[in-house]
């Protein structure tokens, strides 16, 4: 790395290197599945590199806004692999467009693994991103798996069970009613029932209810056409069963960076920060105005670099300061 690229200035690190990049497609086996992902790495050699791993949120695939992520990291001085998440995308994996937290999780690990088998990589020295529900993933990954050297979680989704109990009682009790007929209809050997990702509709059930998200999912289908506007609705049902707040103490002494936006109603900014009080140091929290969409747009410039310059001193000054 330049001596000059990344500057420290008491507490501060900013990573500036601006590398050309290299793309491949790669695949990695997970969960009896193959998983398809984009490496992307710093031209030129540079010797073992510092990694970082990523998936999509809830519906996403790997060509939206995690890539963008991605590029910014590689450009950085960073092995970079994007994956899509078993089921979704160009990866492998039944029941289509189901979001199943614990083989997500799993996909996780196994890309671990994956990019610290690379020539390219230094095993030692892998961090993690994860961004909406990948975000809450990267926690309870990160909290078990020492592999781990450096962790950014971004609007992650903490407890489905809290966020289900925050819906009107109506909604509550017609979204049981309908998985409690999905079952039966699974059982029976009919296909499962599924629900639309985002809508302009407010009157018409969604999994990421409001127009905000229905823009931002509509902008994103022109740079990710792999991305589908539907999942089934178990996934919502697991989603139930998913609660990240437990982890957050278990992390340390891996360094963790949460990156929270105040006016999300998606994954609610209160259960993130009650989550992070929880966590132990070395942490840092960036709170941000703006809605669950924020941070890939509007607030890109600075959630890019809180994230590449959190990985650049945990990983690429001075090493991590993570169990080895």
């Amino acid at each position: 790395m330049d001596d000059n690229a990344a500057i420290r200035a008491g507490n501060v690190v900013h990573n500036q290197n601006n590398f050309e990049i290299e793309r491949s497609k790669v695949e990695l086996a997970s969960c009896g599945a193959i998983l398809s992902g984009i490496l992307l790495t710093p031209k030129g050699e540079r010797g073992a590199l510092p990694a970082i791993v990523m998936a999509p949120g809830m519906s996403g695939v790997k060509e939206g806004s995690i890539l963008k992520y991605g590029e910014y990291f590689a450009r950085g001085g960073f092995a970079v692999l994007a994956f899509d998440n078993i089921n979704f995308g160009e990866s492998g994996g039944e029941t289509r467009q189901e979001v199943d937290p614990t083989l997500q999780r799993r996909g996780y690990r196994d890309a671990i693994t994956y990019i610290g088998s690379r020539p390219e990589v230094d095993k030692t020295r892998i961090g993690l991103f994860g961004t909406s529900y990948s975000g809450g993933h990267v926690l309870e990954v990160a909290a078990h798996d020492r592999r781990v050297k450096c962790l950014v979680s971004q609007i992650p989704a903490i407890s489905g069970f809290k966020a289900f109990q925050r819906l009107p009682r109506h909604v509550q009790a017609a979204a049981l009613k309908a998985q409690d007929e999905d079952r039966e209809q699974r059982y029976a050997g009919e296909p499962p029932r599924t629900l639309k990702a985002v809508s302009d509709d407010p009157t018409e059930p969604c999994a990421m209810p409001g127009l905000a998200a229905y823009e931002y999912f509509m902008e994103q289908q022109k740079i990710a056409p792999n991305w589908k506007n539907y999942l089934t609705l178990r996934s919502m049902d697991l989603y139930r069963g998913v609660d990240n707040s437990v982890f957050t103490p278990w992390i340390s002494p891996t360094p963790l960076l949460m990156i929270v936006a105040l006016n999300d109603d998606l994954a609610w900014p209160d259960l993130a920060l009650d989550a992070y009080d929880q966590a132990k140091e070395p942490k840092k929290l960036v709170m941000l105005p703006g809605n669950h969409f924020s941070p890939y747009e509007a607030e890109f410039s600075l959630t890019g670099n809180e994230a590449r310059d959190w990985f650049t001193r945990h990983m690429m000054i001075g090493g991590s300061v993570a169990l080895n």
